[in-house]
């Protein structure tokens, strides 16, 4: 497996960086959506502390798979695919890079807009504030933080559910391409020697 993206499918560090940031949000929407219902103890404030850090982590994570995408291109769609299907998956992941730039952004503009002490990133950098402490920003931040997060949910579903319909109906390597060699069975994709 190459570390650069080639035309039939997508690099070590391209797949890592997908299933890494996938899995970060997995757990930051777990943590996030369980918060409310913690009591308000030190662990709690270590807790909420931890799924800020984890956010701007998945930040800094984004910025730099796009950085590479940029950089090292992306395959070709797979043989047989219409170009309406093709325009609505790329539509749809510009739509995902977007909410994951809004999503935590969004949360670190309403930890700055709430006028809280600056939180130390996993303890060890203290984050700097994007604005001064400001009620009407803190209330519209939250809102975008918030049903942001259910719209990436949204999207993530519908391009999950997108990449099973190319797996189990349409049988190309869609979805093949974005896992390590061998994961599916090449029975399954007869049109796959080259990509995967």
């Amino acid at each position: 497996m190459t570390l650069r993206n080639t035309t039939d499918r997508w690099g070590s560090l391209s797949m890592s960086l997908h299933w890494l940031i996938a899995a970060l949000i997995l757990v930051l929407g777990i943590v996030g959506l369980s918060m409310d219902s913690l009591p308000k103890t030190p662990s709690y404030f270590w807790v909420y502390t931890a799924h800020k850090s984890l956010g701007i982590t998945v930040l800094a994570l984004v910025v730099v798979r796009l950085a590479w995408r940029l950089y090292a291109g992306r395959p070709e769609p797979a043989p047989g695919i219409p170009a309406w299907q093709e325009r609505i998956a790329e539509a749809t992941h510009w739509l995902i890079y977007v909410l994951i730039f809004a999503v935590p952004l969004s949360g670190w503009l309403f930890d700055s807009a709430s006028g809280l002490r600056p939180f130390r990133l996993f303890g060890l950098v203290e984050m700097p504030k994007l604005v001064a402490p400001d009620q009407h920003i803190r209330h519209l931040s939250h809102q975008i933080h918030e049903y942001g997060f259910w719209l990436l949910v949204l999207v993530v579903c519908g391009h999950a559910g997108a990449a099973l319909f190319h797996h189990f109906v349409q049988h190309d390597a869609t979805l093949a391409r974005m896992l390590p060699r061998g994961w599916l069975s090449r029975k399954t994709h007869p049109d796959q020697g080259a990509s995967a």
